[in-house]
């Protein structure tokens, strides 16, 4: 649902409406490869319902999950790894509904230091 507004392109990923190399899935989380991946390893982790930024999650139980499904995903793909949240255009948010990056892969870690 949609809630008045268009899509996210996630909802659509979602919905098989668009193409994604799926990794994960379960009735809560999706996680799929990044298209514009910014590491070796680049997976996107996307609660299901959909909230606009991460700091719109309300209920502490479903942030709560969704941090521990970012983990889980990540340590299925890669022994270390950065978990990363954008909240808003200002902060490099490219898609208006709450995900988590997982970047990892890196042999002698990340090539930059940012963050």
């Amino acid at each position: 649902m949609t809630q008045g507004r268009e899509p996210s392109i996630f909802e659509r990923i979602i919905a098989r409406e668009i193409p994604s190399d799926v990794v994960y899935e379960d009735s809560e989380f999706i996680a799929i490869r990044d298209i514009a991946p910014k590491a070796p390893i680049h997976l996107l982790v996307i609660p299901k319902v959909w909230t606009p930024r991460i700091d719109t999650v309300q209920d502490p139980e479903q942030m709560g999950r969704l941090w521990l499904k970012a983990m889980e995903v990540a340590r299925q793909h890669a022994q270390d790894y950065r978990l990363v949240v954008n909240a808003g255009r200002g902060a490099g948010m490219m898609v208006e509904h709450t995900h988590i990056h997982i970047l990892a892969g890196w042999e002698h870690g990340p090539e930059s230091d940012v963050l």
